[in-house]
C-alpha cells in the first residue's frame, strides 16, 4: 500500500511538472521540464564556471566583438531576438562549440583555426542559435541532467558569499555534464537546416554550412573531435545540406563569403594574441 502510494504521488508531481512547449521555429509542440526564465537563470548561473573549463575567455576585445557582431546580426532574425545572447570565443584547443540555455555560446579556439570565412562563422553561430531558441539543451538536460539537480545548483551561490568546497565541487561537476550533454539526432538535424536558413536571412552564403560540414567531417576523420561527439551526426549531413542550399537558395551571388575579414579578424590574430600571453 506504501509503495503504491509513493508511486502515485510521483506520477501526480510529474504530471504537474512535466509542460508543453511551442517550437517558436517548427511551430510543433514539445514536453518541456524547463521554463524560459529557468533557460536564462541557468545559462547566467552556469556560464562563468563553463568558460573556466574549456580554458577561460581569449584575452582579445577586437576578437571578441568581431565574433559577436555576426552573431547578433544572426540573433535580430532569429524567433528570440528579445533574448540577450552573448558570444565568447574561448583558449580550448579542442574543436567544439556549444550553447547553454538562454543564450550564452562558446566557440573554442581549436574550431576557430579551422574555420576560414565569415560565412563559416555564420554557420556555426547559427547552428548554436538554432538550438537555444528550439530549446534543445533545456530538453536534454531534462533527460540527462535532472531537474533537481539543476535547481539546486542554481542556489549555490545565493548568499553572495564565498562557495563551500562541496558546493564548488558541485557546481564544477553540474557545468562539465552541460559541457557533454548530447543532442539527438532530430534536434541536430533541425539546427543545420534551420541554422542554413537563418544564416541566409543575416546575408550569408548557405554554402558556408556545407564548408563547415565537410570541414568537421574531414577532421574528424583524422582524430574524433568534440565536436560530432556532443553533436551527434545525422546520416548524409553534407548531402541534405547541400540539397536544401541548391534547392532553396538558387542564387547566392549577393551572399556573404567573408573570407579575407576572416582571416584579418581571427587568424591573423590568434597567433598574435597566444605569443602576447604572459
Amino acid at each position: 500500500m506504501f509503495k503504491k502510494s509513493i508511486f502515485l504521488i510521483s506520477g501526480i508531481i510529474l504530471c504537474l511538472c512535466v509542460g508543453c512547449a511551442t517550437n517558436p521555429i517548427s511551430g510543433e509542440e514539445q514536453l518541456m521540464l524547463i521554463s524560459e526564465d529557468q533557460d536564462i537563470a541557468i545559462g547566467r548561473e552556469y556560464a562563468p564556471e563553463v568558460e573556466k573549463q574549456l580554458g577561460g575567455r581569449i584575452r582579445d576585445d577586437a576578437l571578441q566583438n568581431y565574433i559577436d557582431t555576426v552573431g547578433q546580426k544572426i540573433v535580430r532574425i532569429s524567433h528570440r531576438s528579445n533574448w540577450q545572447y552573448h558570444f565568447t570565443a574561448v583558449n580550448h584547443s579542442m574543436v567544439n562549440a556549444m550553447a547553454l540555455p538562454g543564450g550564452y555560446i562558446f566557440v573554442t579556439k581549436g574550431m576557430l583555426e579551422k574555420i576560414t570565412t565569415e560565412a563559416q562563422l555564420a554557420a556555426l553561430l547559427s547552428h548554436e542559435i538554432v538550438h537555444v531558441v528550439a530549446r534543445h539543451s533545456s530538453a536534454a538536460m531534462s533527460q540527462q541532467i535532472g531537474m533537481s539537480m539543476l535547481v539546486h545548483g542554481l542556489g549555490l551561490g545565493a548568499s553572495g558569499a564565498m562557495p563551500s568546497s562541496e558546493a564548488a565541487y558541485q557546481l564544477t561537476q553540474l557545468a562539465l555534464q552541460l559541457i557533454d550533454l548530447r543532442y539527438s539526432r532530430e534536434h541536430e538535424r533541425e539546427a543545420d537546416k534551420f541554422g542554413m536558413d537563418y544564416m541566409v536571412r543575416a546575408g550569408y552564403n548557405p554554402y558556408g554550412a556545407v564548408e563547415l560540414m565537410q570541414m568537421l567531417q574531414q577532421q574528424d576523420q583524422v582524430k574524433p573531435i568534440e565536436f560530432l561527439s556532443s553533436h551527434p551526426s545525422p546520416e548524409n549531413r553534407i548531402l541534405y545540406l547541400t540539397t536544401r542550399a541548391r534547392t532553396r537558395y538558387a542564387d547566392v551571388s549577393n551572399l556573404k563569403i567573408a573570407k579575407e575579414d576572416y582571416q584579418k579578424n581571427v587568424l591573423d590574430r590568434l597567433p598574435e594574441i597566444e605569443a602576447n600571453q604572459p
